[in-house]
């Protein structure tokens, strides 16, 4: 038998850096390293093609691929769907990275590792049903937004140094009024510079007017996505469409990959980091990390309780009583909205069959 097949357990784990273009592989045997590296096409037979080559190596515990969401989603599904455990790898430790170099092999080899190690354990999106397709139609509905604030706000800027009669007729109006105001102007042959100026206003006026109608298009397609995937998201107070949204987006098409109300706060941000040192056990801090959009959705949430919502405002009273600080308590109120959502975005068990 030769040396090296003597120092193999035939089980090995796959570490792959993920890149636009092409993907670099590192197969690790659990005993006896790093075996081998290879480089494929991002593409069906470049997927066939890793899955091949590291299964002549043993048995294939795990992949650990970077960029699950990004570069790797579609690597990851595929191999989701050839039966095998993929794992969201992450970046690679900048200590080590300062230490050892930096290529895309090496980030390959320390994914393997990081997998081998325990440190890569999260299970990725599925990215293959209702949630998926809010996360997309979420990105063109905010981009449509932002854009639509942005003519706003230079309309409104570029309104300054109009003529004293149309700054009169605009005064006041709300944004769709003034949208179809300026959208009305009658062009005129460009010969001084209040022509270019309604030329401008009417240009941006017309863009407003085709960004909101597909701001609005969106979200309705959104809220009906939204129902038909978790509509018991859409039940409790104070969360609307958008935070259902968010949240859907944040749990995935595999809900259940989230094993428990801590984990979904930490996902969120939401749980405290401890920061006790010495003599100073105990202490916490504000989490900065996790889903930043569903951390804003949360909170989006716990203000809409603290004003309206009775039973919240009570609770407000009790804890301000006990010398709780408004941003305290607010803090735990968006862990006991976290705990109610995620009873909510928990899969039903399945019944068994044949069950009395």
């Amino acid at each position: 038998m030769n040396t090296d097949e003597q120092h193999r357990s035939g089980h090995v784990v796959i570490g792959v850096d993920t890149h636009k273009h092409v993907h670099v592989a590192a197969v690790m045997d659990t005993i006896g390293g790093i075996l081998a590296t290879l480089t494929i096409p991002t593409d069906t037979g470049g997927f066939q093609q890793l899955s091949d080559w590291a299964g002549s190596y043993g048995r294939i515990l795990a992949f650990g691929v970077e960029g699950t969401g990004s570069y790797g989603a579609t690597l990851a599904s595929f191999l989701r769907r050839a039966g095998h455990k993929v794992v969201e790898a992450g970046r690679p430790d900048r200590r080590l990275r300062r230490m050892n170099g930096k290529s895309d092999t090496l980030d390959a080899e320390n994914a393997a590792r990081a997998v081998l190690a325990g440190f890569a354990t999260a299970t990725p999106k599925s990215a293959d049903g209702e949630a998926e397709m809010i996360r997309q139609l979420k990105i063109a509905h905010d981009q449509a937004v932002e854009q639509r604030s942005a003519a706003m706000v230079t309309m409104k800027a570029m309104l300054i140094h109009a003529p004293d009669r149309l700054r009169h007729e605009t005064a006041g109006k709300t944004q769709i009024a003034l949208a179809r105001h300026l959208a009305a102007l009658r062009p005129r042959r460009l010969g001084t510079p209040e022509d270019a100026l309604r030329h401008a206003l009417r240009t941006l006026a017309k863009r407003w007017q085709y960004l909101d109608v597909e701001a609005k298009e969106l979200t309705q397609t959104i809220a009906e996505l939204v129902e038909r995937a978790a509509p018991q998201l859409l039940e409790p107070f104070g969360i609307g469409v958008d935070t259902a949204a968010e949240i859907l987006i944040a749990a995935g098409d595999n809900p259940e990959r989230i094993k428990s109300e801590a984990a979904l706060a930490k996902l969120a941000g939401i749980a405290p980091v401890p920061t006790g040192s010495g003599m100073t056990g105990g202490r916490h801090r504000i989490n900065h990390g996790g889903h930043r959009q569903l951390n804003a959705a949360i909170y989006r949430t716990v203000i809409v309780r603290m004003r309206f919502h009775q039973p919240t405002l009570t609770y407000v009273a009790r804890r301000t009583a006990e010398g709780k600080t408004k941003r305290e308590i607010i803090r735990c109120l968006k862990r006991y909205v976290i705990r109610e959502v995620y009873h909510l975005i928990r899969p039903a068990p399945r019944t068994l069959l044949g069950a009395g």
